[in-house]
Parts: structure tokens; sequence; C-alpha cells
């Protein structure tokens, strides 16, 4: 039984002020994000920020060798894209979902 979404179950979207809330969430969009779904890829420029509401996304640093190691977990209280609010053009790690659930995605321009 799937529960009900709401953007402000993502503690980031809850604790913005009503008139940027106003102004962002006509361009939120519900998605599932599914176990090992590839969310960013280390250098590449994203289509899109993201908001968990009920998956974990796990960032992951690309070592030389090829592997990886995760450097960080975003649930509902963070963002995937916090290189690009912050005035970045690329997202300098590899994201994946770590655990499946539901988000919500902004489209970087809108930023």
């Amino acid at each position: 039984m799937q529960s009900r979404q709401d953007p402000n179950q993502n503690h980031l979207l809850a604790a913005l002020l009503d008139e940027e809330f106003d102004r962002l969430s006509p361009h939120l969009q519900l998605v599932p994000l599914l176990l090992g779904d590839v969310l960013a890829e280390s250098g590449a420029k994203p289509d899109y920020v993201y908001f968990p509401t009920t998956a974990i996304i796990s960032i992951h640093y690309l070592l030389e060798n090829g592997g990886s190691s995760e450097i960080a977990g975003v649930g509902n209280e963070g963002m995937l894209g916090v290189a690009l609010f912050m005035g970045g053009s690329t997202t300098p790690s590899r994201a994946v979902i770590q655990t499946g659930g539901f988000g919500y995605r902004l489209p970087v321009r809108v930023l």
C-alpha cells in the first residue's frame, strides 16, 4: 500500500518560505526513485536536482582505478544537486539510489 506523497515530506522543501515554495512548486515533479537508478554521473551537467521523500540517495566519489567510495547519503533531510545550487555547472560525484522510494525533481533551470 503506497502512502500519499507530499513535497513537505522533504525537510528542505518544508523549510522554504511560502513565497519561495509557491514559486518552485509548479515545477516539482513526483518521481519514483528505484533501487540502483543512477541520477547523476561525475562531471555531468544534470538537468534536475532531487529532493527525496522516502528514498535514500548514495553519493559516490569515483576513484582513478575505476572503483568508488560512498562519501554521503541523502534522504528526506536534503537534496541532490547542492553543487548546482551553489553556482556550479556540473556534479562532482556519482549519485545512485540506495533505498528505493519517491522524491521530487526540479529542473536546474528553475534554480
